[in-house]
Parts: C-alpha cells; sequence; structure tokens
C-alpha cells in the first residue's frame, strides 16, 4: 500500500468543494452516478473501434446499495474502471478530468455525448462522507486496485481482489450533527428522490435493493416485507423520443410527473434544435395563474439539463420576465459548465437557447390566437397582464414581440378584440385608438367622457388593468395610429360644437375665469365642453399624466404625488350651466358654491377621493336650504 499526499492547491480545491462550491449537499450523488455513466459510455466507444467487444446494452448498469449497519452507501457500475496511472492522475489531481480526455482521444460521430467534463464531481462525496473508498477493475486488466481516503491528509493506493470489470464507490457516511441530518443519504426513500431528481434520464438503468410491504400469500390483513432490485430511473427522456411517438396524455402525464402545476396545461411546446447550438425542450403554457404567480415568492426558470443530468432546478435565463408563466425544461449538450455543474461558465450558449426559445413560445402564442381563439382568451385572462408588463418593462423594447398578442374590451364588440381587428374596423375619417380607463367595463360605459366619441360612431377599448395605461404609453402608436384616451383635453374631432364653445367662452370669459381661480391650485383650467351630450360637467387631462395614472400612482408605496393637469369641463346645452349663469350674475357667493359642487361631483365621477368631505356635505346642505 501506497501513501500518497494531494498537492498543495488540490488540498484547497478539495476545501472549497466540501465547505463552499456546491450549494446543496445531496449533489454528490448526480456527480457520482454521472461518473458511473461516463464509465460505462467509454466501454461503448471502445465496441466501436475493437471488433472483440460486443457492446450488450443489457449487462450494463449502475447500482447503488445501503448498508445502515455500517452506514455505508456504495455506487457500483459495469463500466471502464481505472488502472493504477488512472486512479492517481484522475483522482489524485483534483479538477484533471478522465472523462474529457477520454472524450478528446475517443471522438465518436454518433452523437454519444460523454457527460463528465472537469473531474471534480468525485470529490462532492467528502461533503457528506468520513471516508471514501473506491475498488476498480480496468478493462483489459487482472489486477484490480484499491483507492482510499478520509479527506484532505491524502490517499492511498493498494492492488486488491475484484472479480468483475468495473469500478465500486463506498463512502462511509458521516454522523448527524445538530445543523445536518446525514442519515438521509442512508434512507432508500430519499436516496430514490434524490436519484429521481437529477439523474432520472441518465441513459443507463440506475438500480437500488428496493423494500416493498405486500400481503402475505395465504393469510387475511397479513403483510410481509419483500426486498428485490428495481431500476429506479427512466432512462430515455420524453423530450428526446419522436413527437410521432407521443400524445397529448404523454405531455400531460409528464406536466403532472414534473408537478409543474395542479391544472392542465393549455398548450405545449416540444421543440428540438439542431443548428448553431443543440437542444432539446419541453414547455407548457399552464392554465391557470399559480397562486404566487405576482409576489416576491414567485421564482420564474425552467430547468437546465445537460445530457439529461439535471443542472439548475430554476434558470431564469432561459425566459424574459413576461414569460414567466412557461414552464418546462431544456437539454442541451453544448452548454459550458463551471467545475460544479450547477451553473454556467459562459453564458452565450444560454442566450443564443434563450432568444431561440422567446421566439418559439411568441409563434406559438400567435398561432393560438389565430386558430383557437376561445382557448388563448382563457389564456389571456390568467396572464394577459404580464404580457402588458412586458410591453411596459425595458422602455419598450419588447413592443414588437407583444403587441399583436394584447386584447381589450372593445365597446362595440362586447368582447375582447386584437388592436389589428380594432384598426381594421376604423373609418376613414377617425385619427386615432380612442381608450377609455376606469375599474370596471360597467363604470367606463357610464362615463361621461366617452360621450362625443360614441356619438361619432367610433370604437372605444376598454382599460381595467393598472398597467393598461402605462403600457399603451410604451407603444405610442399602433399601424401608425396615435392612442387617444377619451379624457384627453383634445379628441382631435373635428365637430360643430367647436365653434359654439369657443363662442360660449368668449360670451362669459369672466365666468370661467372667476371659477378657476375658485378652484385654483386643483384644476389648470375651466372651460366649456364640445365632448358632453347629457351630463353637466366632467374631468379631462392635459398632457401624459391621465387622471386614471394619477389614481394608480397614488397608490403605490413610493408615491410621489404625481398629479394630471386635470380640465374642468361644463356642459354648457345643460341646465346646471344656466344656473351657473345666474348665480354668477347675480349671487357670487352661490356661483361659488355651485363651482365647488360640480368640482366635487366630477372628482366622483372619476372615482377620486373628495378632497373635503365636511366641505362637501356642508355645501350640499346649503343647497337644500
Amino acid at each position: 500500500m501506497t501513501k500518497h499526499e494531494f498537492k498543495a492547491e488540490s488540498k484547497r480545491l478539495l476545501d472549497m468543494m466540501i465547505h463552499s462550491i456546491y450549494s446543496q449537499k445531496e449533489i454528490f450523488l448526480r456527480e457520482l452516478i454521472s461518473n458511473s455513466s461516463d464509465a460505462i459510455d467509454k466501454i461503448y466507444y471502445k465496441a466501436l473501434t475493437d471488433d472483440s467487444l460486443q457492446f450488450d446494452k443489457e449487462n450494463y448498469y449502475i447500482k447503488v446499495t445501503v448498508n445502515k449497519d455500517t452506514r455505508t452507501l456504495t455506487i457500483s457500475d459495469t463500466g471502464i474502471g481505472m488502472t493504477e496511472e488512472e486512479l492517481e492522475n484522475n483522482l489524485g489531481i483534483i479538477a484533471k478530468s478522465g472523462s474529457l480526455a477520454f472524450k478528446t482521444e475517443n471522438e465518436a460521430k454518433d452523437g454519444h455525448d460523454i457527460i463528465g467534463q472537469f473531474g471534480v464531481g468525485f470529490y462532492s462525496s467528502f461533503m457528506v462522507a468520513d471516508v471514501v473508498t473506491v475498488i476498480t477493475k480496468p478493462f483489459g486488466s487482472d489486477v484490480a486496485f484499491k483507492w482510499e481516503s478520509e479527506g484532505a491528509d491524502g490517499y492511498t493506493i493498494e492492488t486488491t481482489e475484484k472479480e468483475a470489470i468495473g469500478t465500486e464507490i463506498t463512502l462511509k457516511i458521516k454522523e448527524n450533527t445538530e445543523e445536518e441530518n446525514y442519515d438521509e443519504y442512508l434512507d432508500d426513500y430519499q436516496l430514490q428522490s434524490i436519484i429521481k431528481k437529477y439523474s432520472d434520464f441518465i441513459r443507463y438503468p440506475i438500480k437500488m435493493d428496493v423494500t416493498e410491504s405486500r400481503p402475505k400469500e395465504g393469510s387475511e390483513g397479513e403483510f410481509e416485507q419483500i426486498q428485490e432490485e428495481k431500476v429506479i430511473n427512466r432512462m430515455v427522456p420524453i423530450w428526446r423520443k419522436n413527437k410521432s411517438e407521443l400524445t397529448d396524455q404523454d405531455y400531460e402525464q409528464f406536466y403532472q410527473e414534473k408537478r409543474y402545476g395542479f391544472d392542465q396545461p393549455l398548450k405545449h411546446l416540444h421543440i428540438s434544435v439542431d443548428g448553431a447550438i443543440r437542444y432539446n425542450a419541453i414547455l407548457f403554457i399552464p392554465e391557470r395563474t399559480p397562486f404566487d404567480y405576482y409576489t416576491k415568492e414567485y421564482e420564474k426558470g425552467l430547468e437546465l439539463y445537460s445530457n439529461g443530468v439535471l443542472i439548475m432546478n430554476k434558470c431564469g435565463d432561459l425566459l424574459p420576465d413576461y414569460y414567466g408563466f412557461v414552464k418546462g425544461l431544456v437539454d442541451s449538450e453544448d452548454l459550458s459548465l463551471n467545475i460544479s455543474r450547477e451553473i454556467l461558465q459562459h453564458d452565450r450558449q444560454l442566450k443564443l437557447i434563450a432568444k431561440n426559445i422567446k421566439n418559439k413560445i411568441t409563434s406559438q402564442l400567435k398561432t393560438m390566437l389565430e386558430n383557437e381563439r376561445e382557448k388563448y382568451e382563457q389564456f389571456y385572462e390568467a396572464f394577459g397582464k404580464q404580457l402588458k408588463y412586458g410591453v411596459y418593462s425595458d422602455f419598450g423594447a419588447n413592443k414588437d414581440d407583444l403587441q399583436d398578442l394584447l386584447l381589450f374590451y372593445s365597446s362595440k364588440e362586447q368582447k375582447l378584440v386584437t388592436l389589428d381587428e380594432y384598426v381594421s374596423r376604423m373609418p376613414e375619417d377617425q385619427k386615432y385608438i380612442y381608450y377609455a380607463s376606469g375599474e370596471s367595463y360597467d363604470r367606463i360605459a357610464k362615463m361621461p367622457q366617452t360621450e362625443l366619441v360614441q356619438d361619432k360612431g367610433y370604437e372605444i377599448l376598454y382599460f381595467i388593468d393598472e398597467i393598461d395605461e402605462f403600457a399603451i404609453k410604451m407603444l405610442m402608436n399602433y399601424k401608425e395610429k396615435e392612442f387617444k384616451s377619451v379624457a384627453s383635453g383634445d379628441l382631435g374631432i373635428e365637430d360643430e360644437n367647436n365653434k359654439e364653445a369657443e363662442e360660449t367662452t368668449a360670451e362669459h370669459k369672466e365666468l370661467f375665469e372667476h371659477m378657476k381661480q375658485v378652484l385654483s391650485g386643483k384644476v389648470k383650467d375651466v372651460k366649456v365642453s364640445t365632448r358632453l351630450k347629457t351630463h353637466p360637467v366632467c374631468l379631462s387631462a392635459q398632457g401624459d399624466v391621465t387622471i386614471e395614472m394619477e389614481k394608480i400612482l397614488k397608490a403605490m408605496p413610493d408615491n410621489q404625488n404625481i398629479q394630471a393637469d386635470k380640465v374642468l369641463e361644463i356642459n354648457p346645452n345643460h341646465d346646471v350651466f344656466k344656473a351657473l349663469i345666474k348665480a354668477f350674475e347675480q349671487d357670487k357667493e352661490k356661483a361659488d358654491l355651485y363651482t365647488n359642487l360640480l368640482y366635487s361631483q366630477a372628482l366622483l365621477i372619476e372615482g377620486l377621493p373628495l378632497e373635503d368631505p365636511v366641505a362637501f356635505t356642508n355645501d350640499m346642505c346649503k343647497v337644500m336650504a
């Protein structure tokens, strides 16, 4: 037996491995199983060039064995094994990869790829084990070798006996501490769970002796414990199967097995790309919004696999925020992984995949909108708000992708319509896409500001989501048609009322100046309305901030007291205006009273809070008296 010491840099790296590189201790099992899979792959590569070697996949497997009495966990394989020199090079020098070297020397052209790249995963064993023992018999040798280490102090290598070719790694699991429960790595159920989580799609069988309780033959109500060897992993991932082999039920079952949601997916995308970067993906558009979707706790992202091995449970970089509702996974052979095989060392490949996925999702949603309108509207009810956030975010950078996916309720159609559908119905004389904002469709329909636009026969889009107006401000226009709020100071509608309004304003200039003075600091202006038909009064806004936007901004925690420039508009054809003129001529105090009441009335119509409810009730009492 020969005693060896790790090199100084290897000692430091080993300490990092144990204490900081891996975020979860359970990763060790993924790494050891991946190494075993690599060892079997090497036999497969040998068989491609060595006619004397027949590769029968049925004879190759990985076995996980637990002994609770000795606190040992063993991972064995029927792979190629290691020579003494390979033990020295691959396990004695941390971060030198035997798999990567083998892959470089034995390029295969059939797409059968080796998982391992760095050779450091083996050392994750020391996160959970006091002693690690490797017994291995290499292909073509009659001699086996034993490598053993208790950690940073070094390792020993000696010859030993082993009947079959392959490697077995035995971990002496640590005793429990106050902070860590190491017993879970000796628990059959927990080990099966870890295997299913990370290594379910390793291409070779992963076997375990599983104990199950079964009814005892020849007796009623009695059970016996039966132990039998079972294959834990599925091996062939659904995303590597031909789409023609799979049914909708297969995808739905996979959705449920992966626990992507408690609902049924509305749509699935099965993507296989073989170009500048190769990857496979299964994506799902859920039916319902997750309960925590609009909370800080919600974490977007797709599962990321490399050669069928789970690398990240939630890779947020694969999805833009506005598609954060999409569930699923991506598997690629072309990813550059860091030494812990947990995060990407370079993100160029990831960006290429993410861009492609974004385009695929956009295309799928457009197809659903065109061909399955009812299903798309069901999706939009759940996630339409997120698309609007996408339009608004990044200063409108995503609007070209998303604008054709937006739906808004139409005053004319009495249903959700696209912007394209709205524009296609616009009369030739209509200059703008008109919209109205409010708390509900019913409330918007009763707004005084909609009267003139509806009288002209123009369609109005109803905005009831807080984000709507902000998103539209980012769009600015659609197919060269600008958006215009019905509460805008200038509706852009040529009307004979404009001339009458100018004449009325000139005739009663002193009245409007007086009202403006009474409401100083509350409104920007007081004027004759050209939009009101039956209502006595309303508020409109000048500038970019609408009244509805003011309400939303005021409700935010970091309220900066941003206000719309409000204009009080008076209907010159309403009896209230006649009473206002009479009061101004005969009783200025009454004119002030009417002015304040009309302003309060306009605030209530808009759903804005009264600045002084007591003063309002007192004014009402004065009128009634």
